[in-house]
């Protein structure tokens, strides 16, 4: 997970019994699958765990994480996964659909986290249309600049074992599936938003949910904040632009 790092956030020690810093967990269960079983944009087939379902572009639209103590680096995980709900709706981009996944993990050690991730699917645009912009805080309390180039997209992609292509080949993104540029994935954002949260705040989470408002794109993005309340924060990713990209909410109990 060295694509995490960055002048703010240099890379954490990592040893056997270390505490895992908080969202690693998402590289501890990759998707083992074969070639054949992969789809012309990298993803696995659906059809699989994952229902089959008639759109082409698939995304993590957001989450909403609770946890209860910490992992350490070399014990083993346990986790339980279920599809909580499928829903269809029609938006401003036509018809889409909604998978909920709910996850339950346990570690040796008694920490425990209770996950649930909105995946969307939607029919692949014939052009890219960007989303309303929601602009970027005006007076953080914290703004942290992250160069995000294609070789930190690449190596966050191997960590989690993420073969989707729109994340590492520039000409399948623009081409195929419309964007203008290589896209930053979700979760990397909220790891980097949860990370710095962590070192300004001095906290540890009890509860952290996020969802995407726009597509990031290869460049830079800042990671700001501002209060909300007595132990939360409100954090976004913010373009060059001036508009977020990913929000989310860490909360934390005195």
């Amino acid at each position: 997970m060295g694509a995490l790092g960055h002048d703010a956030a240099p890379q954490p020690p990592i040893h056997t019994g270390a505490l895992l810093p908080v969202l690693w967990h998402w590289v501890a269960f990759p998707e083992f699958v074969p070639i054949a079983e992969i789809a012309t944009d990298g993803h696995p087939m659906l059809g699989g765990f994952l229902p089959p379902l008639p759109f082409n572009r698939r995304m993590w639209a957001g989450g909403k994480l609770t946890f209860k103590g910490r992992f350490a680096v070399g014990e083993t995980l346990t986790r339980r996964s279920e599809i909580l709900s499928v829903d269809f709706k029609t938006g401003s981009t036509g018809d889409m659909a909604f998978v909920r996944v709910g996850h339950d993990l346990r570690g040796e050690g008694g920490g425990a986290i209770r996950e649930e991730q909105d995946i969307v699917y939607l029919p692949i645009p014939d052009k890219f249309r960007a989303p309303r912009s929601i602009p970027a805080p005006e007076a953080p309390i914290f703004s942290e600049r992250v160069e995000v180039g294609p070789v930190r997209l690449f190596r966050y992609s191997a960590a989690t074992y993420n073969a989707h292509r729109i994340h590492y080949d520039r000409d399948y993104a623009r081409e195929t599936e419309k964007y203008p540029g290589l896209v930053v994935h979700g979760p990397m954002q909220a790891t980097l938003l949860m990370e710095a949260a962590m070192r300004h705040t001095g906290q540890t989470p009890t509860r952290f949910s996020f969802r995407g408002v726009h597509p990031m794109f290869d460049g830079h993005l800042d990671l700001q904040a501002e209060r909300d309340g007595e132990c939360a924060l409100k954090l976004c990713t913010a373009a060059a632009e001036g508009h977020q990209g990913l929000q989310a909410r860490f909360e934390w109990e005195e």
